[in-house]
């Protein structure tokens, strides 16, 4: 590798990072630990790293000592896990004190890993991101060998949001009547449109959304992946948006593809649901195993943000409120999650947390019919488990507290939800 060419790009890194524009996050990042940092692409994995850059020069180190270098820069296209040995070298001649080492989406590099192991047993300090779950794989976890904390980033959760857009939010706000108005604002803006940090940037956040809505279906799936059939991929992604809310069967995906004339396998549609979870795209939740539900059933998808589902819908708003507190969930509880539905008791429950001991149905209004249903299934749970202690009912702006037979059952506004209980 053409030494001088690396130290282009590193000098140029440190030009875009003294002029970003840095949000505080809600991460917090151990001194003296080695990082590998995951998540979806443009979901502030890259600015985190910037933060702690800067952090560092203002502690004193020398520019010269930090080393950042992202792997999508097109000046390295050809580059090879033989070239490793490279940045290492021009870090020694651009200081003679140990560097600190940034490499950004490194998994483009086949055996970035055996690298990243070298550095941490020779004590270097580094930081890695990429933004496939691939990363975090047994294998390579197995390489790294403990030496690397691990840490998930995902687009703004609704606090975050709020402090990108200076708008307070702290417990004395929510009770003024013009705080309540502004925050319950943004809310209708951030679950429509998402929480990509950049998109706040645009005039159209939308537009952005698409385009990395590309970015990730045509460069970390199908050009990763080797997807031969994209329009059958990019078909299945809006399949699987017309489902959530609602469980469903790898066969359906299937036969649903099958019937608008798309000839792809079984076996390639979990293909490429896996293909699509492992780049952050969607996650799926499991049915709970519990004594009351006699089979563990099909999951449920969501997408990893709001902005990404409501480009294939025009007025599904249950579906984004429902998809916006799943992943305001998968935030919190991670693999605790999951939701609850049995034909044999009639059991249908959104969401369910053992851990916690809660149950969450989410619906739009309480009003009419939906009143005795949404209150009904969280009833037949509380007969059936004793554990579950908070029943919740997350709508899009209704509030109030429901007693029957004996139970508690709280309706709270999705953006009080999202601030108080679930992410607090």
């Amino acid at each position: 590798m053409d030494r001088e060419l690396l130290k282009r790009i590193i000098f140029d890194q440190h030009e875009v990072i003294r002029s970003a524009h840095i949000v505080p996050r809600r991460y917090s990042l151990e001194s003296r630990a080695n990082y590998v940092i995951t998540g979806l692409r443009r979901a502030g994995k890259s600015t985190l790293l910037y933060d702690v850059a800067r952090s560092l020069v203002q502690d004193g180190v020398a520019w010269e000592r930090i080393v950042y270098i992202n792997f999508e820069d097109e000046r390295l296209v050809d580059f090879t896990s033989d070239d490793f040995q490279d940045i290492q070298l021009v870090q020694s001649e651009l200081s003679n004190e140990r560097g600190y080492f940034f490499f950004d989406e490194i998994q483009i590099v086949p055996n970035w890993e055996k690298f990243a192991r070298r550095l941490a047993d020779a004590g270097e300090r580094v930081y890695i991101t990429g933004s496939n779950a691939a990363m975090l794989s047994g294998q390579i976890s197995s390489t790294l060998g403990g030496r690397y904390f691990t840490l998930h980033v995902t687009p703004y959760r609704f606090d975050e949001y709020l402090d990108a857009n200076e708008q307070a939010h702290e417990e004395s706000a929510l009770y003024t009547t013009q705080g309540i108005g502004r925050i319950s604002h943004y809310f209708d803006t951030f679950y429509q449109l998402g929480g990509f940090p950049e998109s706040l940037r645009f005039d159209s956040p939308r537009n952005y959304v698409e385009n990395v809505y590309q970015k990730v279906l045509l460069g970390d799936i199908a050009a990763r992946y080797n997807v031969r059939n994209v329009d059958a991929l990019r078909v299945l992604m809006k399949k699987v948006a017309e489902t959530v809310r609602s469980e469903v069967s790898f066969t359906s995906l299937h036969n649903a593809l099958k019937s608008i004339g798309h000839r792809v396998s079984k076996d390639t549609v979990i293909s490429y649901l896996s293909y699509a979870q492992e780049a952050y795209l969607l996650f799926s939740v499991n049915n709970a195993t519990a004594k009351f539900v006699e089979r563990e059933g099909s999951p449920k998808y969501y997408f990893s943000d709001n902005g990404l589902l409501n480009l294939f819908f025009v007025n599904r708003e249950t579906a984004l409120l429902e998809n916006e507190v799943a992943v305001a969930l998968l935030d919190r509880f991670g693999e605790d999650l999951h939701y609850l539905k049995s034909p044999k008791t009639g059991i249908d429950i959104d969401f369910y947390v053992p851990t916690a001991g809660m149950a969450v149905q989410v619906a739009y209004s309480i009003a009419g019919d939906a009143r005795d249903r949404e209150v009904g299934n969280l009833m037949k749970l509380a007969r059936e488990d004793d554990a579950v202690r908070r029943l919740v009912i997350v709508t899009k702006g209704e509030d109030e507290v429901i007693q029957r037979d004996g139970r508690r059952i709280e309706v709270t506004s999705a953006w009080k939800f999202l601030l108080r209980d679930c992410c607090a």
